[in-house]
């Protein structure tokens, strides 16, 4: 990791771009193409500068007319290479975008929930589409237009000093103080730009949570402080561009004014050798239109200033993502003897505040096992890890006597089939969110399972039934249908292990009792775990597990924790009050 963060911000950029330098070389030599048929006019016009002064005074093909077609000719081709130099490295730029997004999106299957959780949805979203958008300046323009760029003030100095050496020093004058400049406005730069990052991404953030949110902001008349809180940060946002901008555009602005001000030395030097007689009119003449001709590329280059200059944030930004930790998992599969899931002396903890203390539980192959306890005791963090969205920091969790860890992601998804509370439904059909679950399964297939599951009868009572849309993150239905299709599609799975993490919690009573006769059904001969938020739905479980602050207290069949357990009596009590209540 140390190794990554010594490297430069082009050297990122080049690896990204590798796969298409044969494109850029091809772009870049088009530039310098462009660039000498550029120069070629300037070369006629000195010609029939020449002929003027020498009194030419008829116009021939042998004399005008033939500098002026080369001139055509040579600007038609100028134009022609600069449209095909642009096109090609537009191209591969666009190109390199979707794979660095493509590299983004890979890592997050890669990483650990912890990691893609700490992240705001709005930050992540900020920087797979908008910040990875703004690497396109720096690669499809500045490698060959900033080359001919280059080049062409190269090229026409030359020229300048051909004619007159005296005239092409002092028409550098200018450039070291435009340097100066430039220098300045990078002094604290990336310090100004990143504070002006971070309150876009806050921006992002806030905008995002208000717009997911705006049902409870107005249920609960939460509008004022939302609002308020959405205000604050486009301020920031605001302010920061301001500070940035003021700090940094009056140098670049006299930079831009002076760097090509070649004209403000040239022209009265020139016109003094003229006057001096150590100069000709047609040299005059030319030097003149030479140094107009700088004048374009070398405001082009600084063009691209702020470009470079911010380049180096916006790849850290990305890299921030593509350089993240990942869940290294070995590629070759391994044997498992079984599905008996084990753990042993199991730590674990969110930052600096450990969940789990040395935690050991045996789910045996074929069982119904429950995790209960108090709200905040680790029940779902278990299932969380037993389904590998984070790797246990002590300790270790088997599947059928492998380590997980080197059990290859491949293996283990396909081994485990888990369901959360938070049941994330795609902008799809109820058929194809359900065929999520095994993508080869029939039509028939997804609506037996549908039916074994307990979908069925509302789902054939929607409008268009299975091929109903469920709306941007199953917006269209209630959270119980939306869990029940979970279920539906995990079953469709036909994973030997099956990990229901508090799937039911938004399900009333009478449907869950009826979801989880189904499930028992259809885990039949399956490693089942449930984390329940009702004791009555797992009172028939093999083994229920009580975890209370981080440790599992103890285990056994529902009886069993009755008579020894005063925490579990006082949760069943607890339960069956609140279910009294709710019946009355």
């Amino acid at each position: 990791m140390q190794k990554e963060k010594k490297r430069g911000t082009f050297s990122y950029l080049y690896e990204w771009a590798k796969p298409y330098r044969g494109s850029y070389a091809v772009s870049v030599m088009l530039a310098v193409l462009e660039v000498l048929l550029g120069v070629v006019p300037f070369v006629c016009m000195g010609q029939m500068v020449i002929l003027l002064a020498e009194g030419e005074r008829i116009f021939a093909f042998d004399t005008y007319g033939m500098w002026l077609l080369i001139a055509a000719l040579c600007w038609a081709g100028h134009y022609t290479c600069h449209s095909f130099s642009t096109t090609v490295s537009h191209k591969a730029t666009f190109q390199v975008i979707a794979d660095v997004r493509e590299r983004a999106c890979d890592k997050f299957a890669r990483m650990s929930m912890g990691k893609i959780l700490a992240r705001p949805s709005g930050e992540i979203k900020n920087v797979i589409v908008e910040r990875i958008d703004s690497i396109e300046p720096t690669l499809a323009h500045l490698v060959p237009e900033m080359t001919s760029k280059l080049f062409a003030p190269v090229v026409l100095l030359a020229y300048v000093f051909a004619i007159d050496w005296r005239i092409g020093l002092i028409s550098l004058i200018t450039i070291p103080v435009g340097l100066v400049l430039f220098c300045c406005m990078h002094i604290g730069y990336e310090k100004k730009f990143s504070r002006y990052l971070r309150a876009s991404k806050q921006l992002n953030s806030v905008a995002v949570e208000y717009i997911n949110g705006i049902q409870v902001i107005k249920t609960f008349n939460q509008s004022a402080d939302s609002y308020k809180k959405f205000a604050d940060a486009a301020k920031e946002s605001a302010n920061s561009a301001i500070d940035w901008m003021r700090d940094t555009q009056i140098p670049f602005s006299l930079g831009m004014s002076i760097i090509p001000s070649v004209l403000l030395t040239v022209l009265p030097a020139a016109v003094a050798f003229y006057l001096n007689d150590s100069l000709s009119l047609a040299e005059l003449v030319l030097i003149i239109a030479l140094c107009f001709g700088l004048l374009t590329p070398l405001i082009g280059i600084l063009s691209y200033n702020d470009d470079i200059a911010k380049i180096g944030v916006i790849v850290g930004e990305i890299n921030s993502i593509l350089c993240e930790e990942e869940l290294v998992r070995p590629t070759e599969r391994v044997k498992l003897n079984g599905y008996t899931v084990c753990g042993e002396n199991v730590k674990f903890g969110y930052g600096e505040d450990e969940v789990l203390h040395d935690v050991n539980f045996t789910f045996r192959e074929g069982t119904v096992n429950a995790l209960v306890g108090p709200s905040g005791s680790g029940k779902s963090t278990i299932a969380k890890l037993l389904a590998s969205m984070w790797d246990v920091q002590g300790g270790r969790i088997t599947i059928g006597g492998a380590d997980i860890r080197k059990i290859p992601l491949e293996q283990l998804n396909e081994n485990i089939a888990y369901v959360s509370q938070d049941s994330f439904l795609f902008d799809e059909s109820i058929r194809e969110n359900i065929r999520k679950g095994n993508p080869n399964a029939t039509d028939a297939e997804v609506e037996a399972i549908a039916e074994a599951s307990g979908c069925h009868v509302f789902i054939m009572q929607l409008e268009r039934g299975y091929d109903t849309i469920v709306g941007s993150s199953g917006g269209h239905l209630s959270g119980g249908e939306r869990q029940r299709i979970s279920i539906a599609r995990a079953m469709l799975k036909n994973a030997p292990i099956v990990i229901l993490d508090e799937a039911t919690a938004y399900t009333d009573p009478e449907n869950e009792a009826v979801i989880q006769s189904a499930v028992s059904r259809l885990v039949q001969g399956k490693t089942l775990i449930v984390v329940a938020h009702r004791l009555s739905t797992v009172t028939n479980s093999d083994q229920i597990f009580l975890v209370n602050d981080g440790n599992i207290e103890c285990c056994g069949t529902h009886g069993e924790l009755l008579e020894k357990s005063s925490l579990y009596r006082e949760l069943w009590q607890a339960h069956i009050g609140a279910k009294d209540t709710t019946e009355a």
